[in-house]
């Protein structure tokens, strides 16, 4: 499932992405308790966050706040 900017803030879960407003497509794989945070079509992650931990992913569009817990999915909303 993919889903666009429009839908933010939301949960990602495992298999999707979101395209945000310029393009940019985020997604993730997960890594035992981790996420590897995914921009774009590259297989190597931008970051692997932990549960509780957080990344920005910066765009021409804006910046992008993504955070994981526990479950199967990133958390995603506009700054």
């Amino acid at each position: 499932m993919s889903y666009t900017e429009a839908d933010l803030p939301m949960d990602v879960g495992h298999g999707e992405m979101i395209t945000l407003g310029d393009g940019t497509t985020v997604r993730f794989e997960s890594n035992g308790e981790a996420k590897n945070i995914m921009v774009n079509d590259g297989f190597e992650p931008a970051c692997t966050l932990f549960p509780g931990c957080e990344y920005t992913v910066e765009t021409s569009g804006g910046n992008y706040h993504v955070s994981c817990e526990f479950g199967d999915c990133m958390h995603i909303k506009k700054l």
